[in-house]
């Protein structure tokens, strides 16, 4: 069987290049007489691996000195409980914006060790747009404001940041990190789960400015303290050793083609494609307003539920798969992600259009 066109949400695809690298690498790390899978994290050699993938990610996302670069376990859901354990040291108070699922979850777990501000949400038209923020609703005493960058579900995203003075912005970058330029000066802390764009699922990688580690609240649990992590260089307990491996060599490819900022331009090509055809579509539309699109994750409707499951079933069996949207949206979902080639855009959007011609 050849390979499919995978536009799955995450675990998402991988660029092909670092899979054949890996390939080549399984048996035997060049130097190590072992597989990556096998070796100890206390090893010189893979000593050499994990520190060349935080310095490729510093270079790459141009992470300044005052940030730590964290790889964690847990996903981005036990940074939900993370980060207000970490970062309520003052009024035990934070600002997050509901944005989707995701969000949703971060103010219901911040809610059990502070106080929450919901400064806005889009929940009144299924989270298709990101709201304006009025700063007169932000609470100036807060510990952090919390956004989530991409939503993965619904397909939106900020494009512009909230202006939050002294209040520390962090924000969930799983599903656009790499994607698009990033000024991390502008936040607090950024944390993401590496399976959607930057490595297999297992993987979390967190970037904290040094003042905000070493205050954890009294009740944090040992392996949510960030200063335990950052002390010993993320390696406190066995980390997940392969993940890393294939995110260095993630990193590589993306510096091989251009950095971040080359990756934007070939994203923003690979979402005008899509957004293109679906503006102009009689039978495909869009669900988010045309100023908050993602350009990672793309959902898409008929209007109809049985012509979407018509197109979800003949699209996988012409080789573009994973596109059933998520549950509280409906319809369709195409997640293009950075190992997305366009190639994949294009046979995708060809093909709607074959079946947009039979299905009149």
């Amino acid at each position: 069987m050849s390979r499919v066109y995978n536009f799955s949400a995450g675990p998402s695809a991988l660029p092909v290049p670092v899979l054949e690298q890996a390939q080549r690498e399984m048996l035997e790390y060049p130097g190590s007489g072992m597989s990556v899978m096998e070796m100890s994290h206390r090893s010189k050699a893979y000593d050499g691996i994990i520190k060349g993938a935080e310095a490729l990610l510093r270079e790459i996302m141009e992470i300044p000195d005052n940030y730590k670069v964290l790889f964690l376990q847990g996903g981005a859901s036990s940074q939900f409980a993370m980060v207000p354990l970490n970062l309520f040291t003052k009024s035990k108070t934070c600002d997050i914006v509901i944005t989707g699922q995701w969000a949703k979850k971060a103010a219901s777990e911040a809610a059990k060790y502070g106080k929450v501000n919901k400064v806005a949400s889009s929940d009144d038209k299924v989270f298709s747009y990101i709201p304006d923020l009025d700063a007169a609703t932000f609470d100036k005493d807060a510990d952090y404001f919390h956004i989530t960058y991409n939503n993965t579900i619904y397909g939106t995203r900020f494009t512009t940041l909230p202006d939050t003075g002294s209040v520390p912005l962090v924000s969930d970058i799983s599903s656009c990190i790499l994607s698009q330029k990033i000024d991390v000066s502008k936040f607090g802390l950024l944390y993401a789960g590496a399976q959607k764009n930057i490595a297999p699922a297992g993987l979390t990688i967190v970037i904290v400015r040094e003042d905000l580690i070493g205050n954890a609240m009294e009740i944090t649990p040992t392996m949510f303290d960030y200063k335990i992590h950052a002390d010993n260089d993320s390696l406190y307990n066995t980390p997940p050793a392969y993940c890393i491996y294939i995110c260095k060599l993630v990193l590589e490819w993306v510096k091989a083609l251009g950095g971040v900022e080359a990756m934007e331009k070939i994203n923003e090509k690979k979402a005008k494609i899509l957004y293109d055809f679906l503006d102009a579509s009689s039978l495909f539309r869009g669900t988010v307003v045309a100023r908050d699109r993602s350009l990672m994750n793309i959902p898409f409707v008929t209007g109809n539920e049985d012509m979407d499951a018509k197109f979800i079933k003949e699209a996988a069996a012409a080789g573009f798969v994973n596109l059933k949207g998520h549950r509280t949206v409906g319809g369709m979902r195409a997640s293009i992600y950075n190992a997305m080639p366009l190639e994949g855009v294009e046979a995708l959007v060809d093909f709607m259009k074959k079946f947009e011609s039979e299905n009149k």
